[in-house]
């Protein structure tokens, strides 16, 4: 009997032992998993990064940006502000539609308000010709003194509302000068001149390389949301496009745009700010629309603000006051 009892009792411990480690096993795998689901539904919350870089070079692909794909939490109340504004211009005011972007440099925080929005550039289409001709310049010094003759009458078939100094017929002027005109007084003249001697494959490729769709150069409209114009900002700011110096002049030319009727109107006068307006659409529905990067308080942030509706003078009001909020706002953060 001692015998029979020494073997169940040894029996009793293999069972013991192997029900110990498959009990063992059973809760480290519950735990992993359960680790495993809660790692997958905190990855939720975490936004990809969406990182542009420069094609066409052999050895080196230059970033030129980097975005994060979700909307800052740090700017929904910024955010609330813009389309209770937009809201209420358009249910009283006969705005149609309107889209703003929001981007502050210096934590590429970033927030939009009706996103996919489209809105036909008008003259905001000069700062990607003002980006093309420079680049032309880097690759050939001696077009940006180039003269070209005003020799033959331009109707450019657009009716505007804010019209400023032009081109004269009879005149000849350098490229430089000619960036002047289209950028600071935002003549279409001086524009078409410009564009009548810019290679079409240097436009074509900064859209390819920005990631927008390439333009017609035969179609009559082109259409952006805010997010997509505002490449093109960034692009001068980062400097990741044209070299530091020409980023620097673009910027230059930018800051003495003669338009006041919109952003600059909302801001504190003597606000620094590098900006381009356009408009466009019918009598029937205007747009109006502006971009701009605003050094408020050594905390530069960039604003597009695209808009549909009756009349250029309610759109511009409109200009006004969201710049003039987004700046309270972001001059206090």
């Amino acid at each position: 009997m001692p015998f029979l009892e020494k073997k169940f009792s040894l029996l009793s411990l293999l069972i013991f032992s192997a029900l110990a480690v498959l009990v063992f096993f059973s809760i480290t795998s519950w735990i992993n998993c359960d680790e495993n689901t809660s790692e997958t539904a905190n990855s939720e919350y975490y936004c990809k990064y969406d990182i542009k870089r420069l094609d066409g070079l052999k050895y080196i692909k230059p970033i030129m940006f980097v975005d994060d794909e979700c909307e800052s939490e740090n700017m929904q109340d910024i955010k609330q502000q813009i389309v209770e504004i937009v809201d209420r211009y358009k249910n009283f005011e006969g705005v149609t539609s309107a889209s703003v972007y929001l981007r502050q440099f210096s934590t590429n925080d970033w927030i939009c308000v009706n996103e996919t929005d489209k809105f036909e550039p008008g003259s905001l289409f000069k700062v990607p010709v003002l980006i093309s001709i420079l680049k032309m310049c880097e690759k050939d010094p001696s077009f940006i003194n180039k003269r070209i003759s005003y020799d033959k009458s331009i109707n450019d078939g657009k009716n505007v509302a804010y019209k400023s100094k032009s081109i004269q017929l009879g005149q000849s002027y350098t490229v430089k000068e000619l960036l002047t005109y289209m950028i600071k007084y935002s003549d279409n003249k001086a524009t078409i001149l410009l564009e009548s001697n810019m290679k079409t494959e240097v436009i074509q490729k900064l859209f390819t390389d920005m990631g927008l769709e390439v333009p017609n150069i035969y179609a009559t409209q082109y259409f952006f949301t805010t997010s997509q114009y505002s490449l093109f900002f960034r692009a001068i700011y980062n400097a990741c496009y044209l070299t530091i110096d020409d980023s620097e002049f673009a910027a230059k030319l930018l800051s003495e745009c003669n338009f006041k009727e919109g952003m600059v109107s909302g801001l504190p006068k003597g606000t620094p700010i590098i900006h381009k307006f356009g408009e466009s659409g019918s009598q029937v529905e205007m747009q109006l629309h502006e971009s701009a990067i605003i050094y408020a308080y050594n905390k530069p942030f960039l604003l597009t603000i695209m808009t549909k509706g009756k009349d250029n003078k309610t759109l511009s009001k409109l200009l006004k006051e969201v710049t003039n909020r987004v700046y309270t706002e972001m001059a206090n953060k």
